[in-house]
């Protein structure tokens, strides 16, 4: 970076940095603050899917939803460890919430947080059994997709490092829930389950993808931690997942 270009300007023209060091406060904060929320949601989010592996229909469906806990689990760590390069207490942060509490199922919160955590609104809902939990993962895994692609462009390195090795972990999560939706549809009940499950978590997902035209938006892009708008990227998850829902008649 020159000596007399603003950092702002280099980060929007897509200049990266890559130590706490030449943080300026400002752009630590927002840094910060994006950290948080993609933790604590991978934390609450591996906290809910725990408690439904024993609802699992077979051996096959558990060894996925074991392996989609552990490894949300695993990327919440991994970008702690980057939290930690700017003083975050690891240790103590990862116990510090109840990670499994949740709102009730008819509590309508859009896209605000709650309480302590930073967790995206989607993830204070309450999983209602097996095949509520498969629609919740095909679609939240859905928008995780669009969301990594866009925070592998943040402009600071480790940080964006760290989103592309989860990337394709957090892709086949997706797999996984799609091929679990799959096995559901193929009998009138499970369908039936399915698209009210459906059309309970459509909007709830879609709400955390943030508003369009984002005040917030505009702040971090300046700092090159945000690109794409949100009414982009949801339009982007809903084109898929619109599809998705069609073929196996759900929506």
């Amino acid at each position: 970076m020159s000596e007399t270009m603003p950092i702002e300007q280099y980060l929007q023209e897509g200049g990266m940095l890559s130590s706490p060091d030449n943080a300026p406060p400002r752009y630590r904060g927002e840094l910060l603050r994006l950290m948080a929320s993609f933790v604590d949601s991978e934390l609450a989010g591996s906290a809910g899917f725990a408690d439904i592996i024993n609802d699992a229909p077979g051996i096959q469906e558990r060894i996925s939803a074991a392996r989609i806990v552990l490894e949300k689990t695993d990327h919440a760590g991994q970008v702690l460890q980057v939290m930690e390069t700017f003083g975050v207490d690891g240790g103590r942060y990862a116990i510090h919430h109840p990670w499994a509490a949740r709102l009730s199922r008819d509590a309508d919160i859009g896209a605000v947080r709650q309480g302590g955590d930073m967790r995206l609104s989607v993830f204070h809902y309450p999983l209602e059994g097996w095949v509520d939990a498969v629609v919740m993962n095909v679609l939240m895994g859905a928008a995780s997709v669009v969301q990594l692609k866009e925070l592998a462009r943040v402009s600071y390195q480790p940080l964006a490092e760290t989103f592309r090795a989860i990337l394709p972990r957090e892709r086949r999560h997706a797999e996984l829930g799609a091929a679990g939706l799959v096995r559901i549809v193929t009998d009138d009940e499970g369908r039936a389950k399915a698209r009210a499950s459906a059309a309970y978590w459509y909007p709830r997902v879609a709400a955390s993808f943030g508003h369009a035209g984002s005040a917030r938006f505009e702040t971090l892009s300046r700092f090159g931690l945000r690109h794409t708008p949100n009414e982009t990227l949801l339009a982007e998850w809903q084109t898929e997942v619109d599809a998705q829902l069609s073929a196996l008649g759900l929506n």
